[in-house]
This record gives C-alpha cells, structure tokens and sequence, in this order.
C-alpha cells in the first residue's frame, strides 16, 4: 500500500555533521512523491557548518521552502498547522536542551514544542559524543514528552561504500521513525 503524502518539516541546527543534512535533503528530492510539503528551517551555525565540512552552500539549491530560524509565522510553527513530523538534524545539545526545557526561542525549537503538545512526530538526531548527565537527562526528558532519539550512529550491517552511504543509514532511520516508508536496507531482507 503506498504511503499518503505527508508534510513534513526538517530543522537543522549547528552540530557537526553537516553530511546528514545533505544526505537527508538528497533523499527528500529522491522521494518528493511522497510528501505534500517539505519545509526547512536552518540555523546560522548550520549554514556556517555546511559550507565549512562540505566546502559548498549547496543547501540553497534544494527545491524545498526554507523558512528563516526567527519566523514563528510558518505554517509548522502551529499546532494547527498539519505537519505530521519534525526532524532535527543534526542537533545539537544546546537545542535538546532548549526542546527539553520548553524554551522555544527560535523556529527549530518552536516547531519541537509544536510537535510534543500536538503528540506528532518528533525525531532529534543527535550527534554528539561523549554524553555528559545533562545531555542524558534532556534526551529522557524528550523521551517521557514523546520524543525519539535517534543518534547519529551509523550501522554498517548494509556494508556502506562512502560516507553518504554510511550517513544514509541514519537519515533513512530517521524517515522510517516518522512514519515514511522509503526503499532501504532492512536487516531482515
């Protein structure tokens, strides 16, 4: 049964790992079909980081509707609003701390809360390493909101030959965990 188009929305905050933001967007146009809208919302420092780690600004050539980090007037800013899900990656500790704590300061964290009051999908990919308590306690606090995490931690039962490859392992978790069916390695098959 073919999935029903759906909108989705995509933050990207300044974490490193800018290539799970291209390969996230790269996939997004691969299976445009399958959503009505695709907004994007980028922080300042994930602008600076994408150009940085992938030597490009590349980010501004995707077909999708980029909505500046300070306008609370997109339409994924609402819980009335019929954004199904939120995926935020990377993100960065600083933001799960801010979703954690209910401090919507900004587009990104804004459309967190929306997701969490709404009881729609919220997907945060984490990228940072080591954990300290409090980056332990904000993810339990998303979680207990109705949350996932899902760290940037790549499989390699797939046998990925690049690093778009081995990023895609995550970014394709992080589409099947807010409900998007896509044609991926799937340990049973």
């Amino acid at each position: 049964m073919p999935n029903k188009p759906i909108n989705i929305a995509i933050a990207v905050t300044g974490a490193s790992g800018a290539i799970y933001a291209k390969v996230l967007f790269d996939t997004l146009v691969q299976y445009k079909n399958l959503f009505n809208n695709i907004a994007i919302v980028m922080s300042d420092n994930a602008k600076f980081n994408w150009q940085f780690e992938l030597d490009n600004t590349d980010y501004k050539n995707y077909p999708f509707t980029f909505y500046d980090k300070n306008n609370f007037m997109a339409p994924f800013a609402s819980g009335s609003s019929s954004y199904q899900a939120l995926i935020v990656c990377p993100c960065s500790m600083g933001t799960l701390a801010r979703i954690a704590t209910g401090i919507s300061n900004d587009l990104v964290t804004r459309a967190a809360d929306v997701m969490l009051k709404e009881r729609r999908k919220l997907i945060l990919v984490t990228r940072d390493t080591p954990l300290n308590l409090i980056h332990i306690k904000n993810m339990e606090t998303v979680m207990l909101a109705g949350g996932i995490i899902c760290p940037a931690t790549p499989s390699f039962y797939s046998k990925p030959k690049t690093f778009e490859d081995l990023a895609k392992t995550v970014t394709d978790r992080a589409l099947s965990l807010a409900g998007v069916e896509i044609n991926s390695f799937r340990w049973s098959e």
